[in-house]
């Protein structure tokens, strides 16, 4: 018999009416940026940017830990007041998923037939919210405040969404895909959060159905039993708790869709700040991004002798071709060393050896270049929504003797 919700979060030593326990706090490197550390079910304190729902941001530091982020470091990132959805609908014979719509034989599957009747597949790959960096923008802009640590990178295994669309049967004129979870809306009138792809992608053998995370299953909060993987896109199509896929033969205008999630229809994804965009497009694919992970803001490091930078890369699925560093704000670039290739949706380590002469403040700045040659730009790009930052972060440290 599964558990109550009140006898799981408590079996799990957290308190019922705030579901985490707080522990410390930290301070964002914005306005406003005073946050919680929190450890919620199944996860190790992270930092909390709201409650209801529970959206919770990976620390910097977690990502010097490795290329593949833990389980319980994972952020989670949640839409809708009413979630999670509560454990008693996700586990045993009580979650199905149901695949319907424009197809020839309808399917209603449980966690265990998904397995037996589906070829397991598996992808190592980043999970970024679209507006991972959102508070460092300037102007700010309105949504969640998040620093850098809205993304992960883990090794999701699971069955291909394109096996389970064939054994549907989709009928010709299907048009698009739709994706559901079963975290609903408090109250009538607010939008369900459904995502739509389009058919050709919805049949790319790399979008899995995820049963497992790092080799266990999906944690309660990052879309236990069944999540939707789309390496190299944006979270926002990451379905958690999926019970639903409908397939249509219209194109979907659902409010996650138009107006939410959308763009400038520019190759930056940019329009000059205040302004608004005349064209909109749905957010699609990552673009470059690159960090120094072992040291942060106010790190003190010793003058004359060799520190061990470290870091991570990554894009929308083309692969990191390099990282440069500089250490005099752009003037001069080191190449880094790359660490091992966990696949071309994964992060990508980088270290190099730094010997700071002198003393006093210096600036650190890591840049990173896919295989099609996109970088990153030097000044930061803005756009309403906050979305797609990818400028070169600066660190500031002290070289001291």
């Amino acid at each position: 018999m599964l558990p109550t919700r009140r006898r799981f979060l408590a079996s799990l030593g957290v308190g019922v009416a705030g579901h985490a326990l707080a522990r410390e706090s930290v301070e964002m490197p914005f306005e406003n940026g005073a946050r919680e550390l929190v450890a919620y079910p199944q996860k190790r304190p992270l930092i909390r940017l709201t409650s209801r729902p529970p959206q919770l941001e990976t620390p910097m530091s977690v990502f010097a830990e490795g290329a593949i982020t833990p389980n319980d470091a994972f952020f989670v990132r949640y839409h809708l007041a009413g979630s999670p959805p509560s454990r008693e609908l996700l586990g045993g014979d009580a979650f199905r998923l149901s695949v319907e719509g424009h197809v020839q034989s309808p399917l209603s599957l449980g966690v265990a037939e998904l397995a037996r009747r589906f070829e397991t597949a598996a992808v190592v790959a980043v999970n970024q919210c679209s507006g991972n960096g959102r508070g460092l923008f300037q102007p700010r802009v309105p949504g969640g405040q998040m620093g850098n640590g809205a993304m992960g990178c883990a090794r999701w295994e699971g069955v291909r969404l394109s096996d389970v669309l064939k054994a549907a049967g989709v009928k010709p004129g299907a048009r698009q895909v739709l994706l559901d979870g079963l975290d609903k809306p408090p109250t009538p009138g607010i939008p369900d959060f459904v995502k739509a792809l389009e058919m050709d992608q919805a049949l790319d053998p790399e979008i899995l159905l995820a049963t497992r995370m790092n080799g266990e299953p999906l944690p309660w909060l990052n879309g236990y039993p069944l999540r939707v993987v789309v390496p190299g896109h944006y979270g926002t199509y990451w379905i958690k708790h999926l019970h639903r896929v409908t397939v249509v033969d219209a194109d979907y205008k659902g409010y996650w869709m138009d107006p939410a999630y959308r763009i400038p229809d520019d190759p930056c994804a940019h329009v000059e700040p205040g302004t608004k965009p005349r064209h909109t497009v749905p957010i699609s694919r990552f673009n470059v991004r690159s960090f120094i992970t072992s040291l942060m803001d106010g790190s003190r490091v010793p003058s004359g002798r060799t520190t061990l930078l470290r870091g991570i890369a990554f894009d929308g699925g083309a692969g990191i071709r390099e990282v440069v560093v500089s250490d005099d704000e752009g003037r001069t670039w080191r190449a880094a060393e790359l660490g091992r290739d966990h696949g071309r949706h994964a992060f990508r380590e980088w270290t190099l050896a730094w010997t700071p002469p002198g003393t006093g403040d210096r600036v650190l700045w890591a840049r990173a270049t896919n295989r099609l040659g996109q970088s990153q730009p030097l000044e930061p790009l803005w756009n309403p929504a906050g979305y797609m930052r990818n400028v070169v972060e600066p660190v500031k440290v002290k070289v001291t003797t």
